[in-house]
């Protein structure tokens, strides 16, 4: 029989950890991907060999998903160092990961919810936020199934979470996004688990609103809401128990690593927690509307978590590394940086969140500090940088009690990474919209002015918004003095389309949540998936002087 690497790992786990597997350097190439009957089911394709795409629109403008062609590898040379000819032939695969980001898992039952201020914000409620854990299961599948770069055909050896993994810096989103990461069985429900008490509930007419969308119909004596009235959304019975039935969740058959985002430890991604907060989110007062109450079941696994009592969840797990990236150190100091190497490839993994408060980045002096210790003794390795916030949103200035002094904001960041040849890349999330950006060194002036390099910003779209997309990242030594980082979008496992018969289903459920947001009144107009060139692309640059 064969084992899966998630399987593997458990064992090697009760048996002394990650050092028993020897650096997996003895691993089968089947073994390293994960073979499970779980995997084989997946879906196994990425956008390289076809997309999802929004379709014509029908009744209210609703579109259903729909499939085109796939995406090649467009070369980017924005950074003054051309694509040699032949480099296929010659390239050195270094490294491959997947990078998912922005998964947002929501407990829509939670007193801490505000989606009535949807007007003011587009993440204060969409329509199909009770789904998230069933979309991060089928992208856990999807990763399993694709098992190698499609560029380099390297393994892929593990799996990037870019922050904001849970919605609301409460215990049991942060659990259930650990445990869909592991494996095991999910409840994806929280106080009453006979009953739902989220928005979408249309039981009781006292608390049925038009302005969400309730999938199970309109109470006697109520108009059809909104989201069914003027945007096309269909009617499924019996849709709010299926999202609340267990399942058992696959795992990743790889490493995972973590990193915090506003939404992990502030909540609303905005606020640090207080004792004013907790009561709130442990209490049984839910707001639907900015005049209206109602009591739900209250729950203690609401309770938000303090940074280090994150960090600390991450260490129940039944999935490597244990503690995923985070440190006995972070746990002592209440940080959440820290870095890990595959090879000569060194991630250096940030807290780009302000816990002083607000949804933008920035990072404290004594961060700042150990970014520039890493950065002077790391001279022979590549450095990947990672954190939530891209360079643009980290304009968070804010000070308090939390990390004190001044901020450093992506300016200072990106002016300090310029000045190191061997940072080739910072990889994020936060924006909810694919974006790679480069950031070029120069030198002269004027006429004068040439670019001499600089390292590559790649900006990945989240699983809560359209397109629900994740990405693969390859890094290869084309051995000719320069580098390709390949980057290609996936989509999760989930089919094309949804079934209604089928909706016991994780995967259907996910189909479903993806067509949802597909269709989102507030993001209808709006493309995540980003221009061309920040997907499927080839991103050259100079190698290094260790390496040329």
């Amino acid at each position: 029989m064969q084992i899966s690497r998630r399987d593997l790992f458990r064992s090697a786990a009760a048996v002394g950890g990650a050092a028993a597997l020897g650096g997996l350097g003895g691993l089968s190439a089947d073994a390293v991907a994960g073979t499970g009957p779980a995997a084989r089911a997946a879906r196994a394709t990425t956008t390289r060999t076809s997309v999802m795409v929004r379709g014509t629109a029908g009744a209210g403008g609703y579109r259903p998903v729909v499939t085109a062609a796939g995406e090649s590898w467009k070369v980017r040379t924005d950074l003054g160092t051309r694509a040699k000819a032949g480099r296929a032939g010659r390239r050195r695969p270094l490294v491959a990961f997947a990078q998912v980001s922005d998964v947002h898992i929501v407990d829509t039952e939670s007193p801490m919810r505000l989606e009535y201020a949807d007007p003011f914000s587009s993440s204060a409620y969409r329509p199909q936020e009770f789904l998230t854990l069933h979309v991060a299961e089928a992208m856990v599948q999807g990763i399993n199934a694709v098992k190698t770069g499609p560029a380099t055909g390297r393994p892929i050896a593990f799996t990037l979470q870019t922050g904001d993994n849970a919605d609301n810096a409460q215990y049991n989103e942060v659990r259930w996004n650990i445990d869909v990461l592991d494996g095991g069985q999910i409840q994806p429900d929280s106080g009453d688990h006979e009953k739902t008490e989220s928005v979408a509930d249309s039981s009781d007419p006292a608390f049925y609103f038009a302005k969400y969308w309730h999938p199970e119909g309109t109470p006697e004596g109520k108009v059809d809401d909104d989201a069914r009235a003027k945007y096309g959304y269909p009617t499924i019975p019996g849709l709010l128990a299926k999202a609340r039935a267990p399942f058992e969740a696959t795992g990743l058959d790889i490493p995972w690593f973590s990193v915090m985002g506003n939404h992990d430890k502030l909540y609303q991604g905005n606020a640090h927690p207080a004792p004013d907060s907790q009561a709130r989110a442990t209490g049984t007062v839910k707001e639907i509307d900015t005049d209206k109450r109602r009591t739900v079941t209250a729950d203690p696994n609401r309770r938000e978590l303090t940074t280090a009592e994150i960090v600390q969840e991450h260490f129940t797990t039944t999935g490597l590394p244990v503690g995923h990236g985070y440190t006995e150190q972070n746990l002592t100091d209440g940080t959440a940086y820290y870095t890990f190497d595959r090879g000569i490839v060194r991630f250096v993994v940030m807290d780009t969140v302000n816990a002083n408060g607000g949804d933008d980045g920035s990072l404290s002096p004594s961060q700042f500090a150990w970014v520039k210790e890493v950065l002077a003794t790391s001279k022979r390795k590549l450095l990947v940088f990672s954190s939530h916030h891209p360079s643009w949103t980290m304009v968070n200035h804010v000070t308090g009690p939390f990390d004190p002094g001044k901020r450093i904001l992506g300016g200072a960041l990106v002016r300090e990474l310029l000045k190191h040849d061997n940072v080739i890349a910072w990889v994020n999330g936060h924006t909810h919209t694919n974006n790679i950006k480069s950031h070029v060194r120069t030198e002269g002036k004027g006429k004068d002015k040439r670019i001499l390099n600089g390292f590559w910003e790649i900006n990945t779209a989240s699983h809560i918004d359209w397109p629900q997309q994740g990405r693969i990242v390859e890094i290869a030594n084309n051995k000719d003095g320069t580098l390709s980082i390949f980057s290609t979008m996936l989509d999760h496992a989930a089919p094309t389309t949804w079934e209604e018969s089928q909706l016991d289903s994780p995967l259907q459920l996910a189909a479903l949540s993806r067509e949802l947001a597909a269709n989102d009144w507030q993001e209808r107009d709006h493309d995540r998936r980003g221009a061309r060139t920040a997907r499927n692309v080839e991103l050259i640059l100079r190698a290094p002087r260790f390496l040329r």
